[in-house]
């Protein structure tokens, strides 16, 4: 049987970008140009700084305006001129599984991987996709690959909890989960904080995980 935190088509319980969600994923394309490794911008000249920050800005109107295709446009385009850009491939990839490209979005987090080896929010988004599609074990393998990189990255131990409740591992799901709690309150972000202690509730009223 299903449990409360499990899949459906259309909706999912994890969250990626830096985002708890109980509803469909969300993406969001918007950051600064620091976000990149410092070696890669400082190679850049100013002009090519500003035509790498227009292409993210176009990028982040079209998916504001829901319009995905044109933001993978823009961020293919971003890739294309600087090809080492790991954060470019990592938004590429969000937005690829926005719109349901799995593989793709997988192979473009990957390609972010290469190109910084320690980026933790790439293994996070790899584990989510795999989530999506219910393999929890690589879900997991992906979560764990960024915890070795940010131990207290929230998302990632949040995701990483969800993921070993479904597989019937309780104990290590509730730790992992009051472990991001803990994150989330020292870094005051309460809305998460709140939903973590609700899906705790959850779960330790719930002696069984696979009852609905």
């Amino acid at each position: 049987m299903r449990n409360k935190f499990q899949t459906s088509s259309n909706v999912i319980c994890f969250s990626i970008l830096g985002i708890l969600t109980i509803s469909t994923i969300p993406v969001s394309v918007s950051a600064e140009i620091a976000s990149s490794p410092k070696l890669i911008l400082a190679q850049l000249s100013d002009i090519e700084k500003q035509e790498r920050s227009q292409l993210i800005q176009q990028a982040n109107i079209s998916y504001s305006q829901g319009n995905l295709p044109e933001a993978e446009a823009s961020l293919r385009q971003l890739i294309k001129k600087f090809p080492e850009d790991a954060f470019g491939h990592y938004q590429l990839g969000n937005i690829l599984f926005r719109q349901g490209k799995t593989d793709d979005a997988i192979n473009a987090y990957q390609e972010a991987i290469r190109f910084q080896s320690k980026y933790a929010l790439a293994y996070n988004a790899i584990g989510s996709v795999y989530a999506s599609q219910e393999r929890w074990q690589e879900a997991i393998t992906q979560y764990k690959k960024s915890l070795e990189i940010n131990p207290n990255y929230g998302d990632a131990l949040t995701n990483l909890g969800q993921a070993l409740w479904q597989i019937n591992q309780k104990a290590e799901a509730i730790a992992s989960l009051e472990k991001a709690l803990k994150v989330y309150r020292t870094q005051k972000t309460e809305e998460k904080a709140k939903r973590v202690e609700k899906m705790l509730r959850q779960m330790k009223s719930n002696d069984d995980p696979s009852v609905s």
